[in-house]
């Protein structure tokens, strides 16, 4: 008997606006993804990449369809219940990073842990390796200000994965690192998907970092397709 899906979407459909200015992103829109699988979703700009993760993720809702995580329809949940179920199983990494500017790296990267319930020290711990791994051990301490673009996103890629979520969401997670350090952080995506037989599905421009995972797939209003 196969395995269940991680993550399944099922005829998903959204759409903006109203009347005549309505227009249609999507809709019969299906996928599905196993443990341990990683995926890159491309297509051209303006075409619902980024507000499909949004679905996916229970940030916002379709219009049609639902989404099954683990074999269980977040659509389904109330807000609160949803909120509560998106920190424990999904890691999300936006194109802007979204850190706290009143928490240095290290307090960010260690926040999900500390709101799940977690000792201050193991997930002050926890929050140093992962800003090891990205290569930002000296800047623990700094706040985001004092920060580069780059290094806000490898900070915000950290918070991520630091709960070891089952799905990983990444919005042109790259977009703004060099060759090294965009090496660096889908090594950590990738590894942190394997790790806790997760699924990671990410958005990208870039021809290379897509090349990576296991399999491609163009978004357009008809749906997705391989390649």
């Amino acid at each position: 008997m196969p395995a269940e899906p991680l993550l399944s979407a099922e005829s998903l459909a959204k759409g903006f606006g109203e009347g005549e200015a309505r227009v249609e992103l999507f809709s019969g829109l299906s996928l599905e993804l196993g443990a341990g699988e990683a995926a890159a979703i491309v297509g051209p700009s303006g075409c619902g990449k980024s507000t499909l993760l949004h679905l996916l993720a229970g940030l916002d809702s379709p219009d049609a369809g639902r989404v099954l995580v683990d074999g269980r329809d977040w659509t389904t949940l109330p807000p609160e219940p949803r909120a509560k179920w998106r920190g424990e199983a999904v890691g999300f990494v936006f194109q802007l990073h979204h850190l706290l500017p009143e928490l240095t790296a290290e307090e960010n990267v260690a926040l999900p842990l500390l709101l799940a319930g977690s000792p201050e020290g193991p997930a002050r711990s926890a929050a140093r390796e992962l800003l090891s791994r990205v290569g930002l051990s000296r800047q623990a301490g700094a706040f985001p200000r004092v920060l580069s673009g780059g290094e806000r996103q490898r900070v915000a890629i950290a918070r991520a994965v630091v709960r070891s979520p089952r799905l990983l969401l990444c919005d042109e997670p790259t977009g703004s690192l060099d060759a090294a350090h965009a090496a660096d952080v889908l090594d950590l995506l990738l590894g942190a998907a394997r790790e806790r037989a997760g699924a990671l599905l990410l958005v990208t421009h870039d021809p290379g970092v897509a090349s990576r995972c296991g399999s491609v797939r163009t978004l357009t209003p008809a749906g997705l397709s391989a390649g």
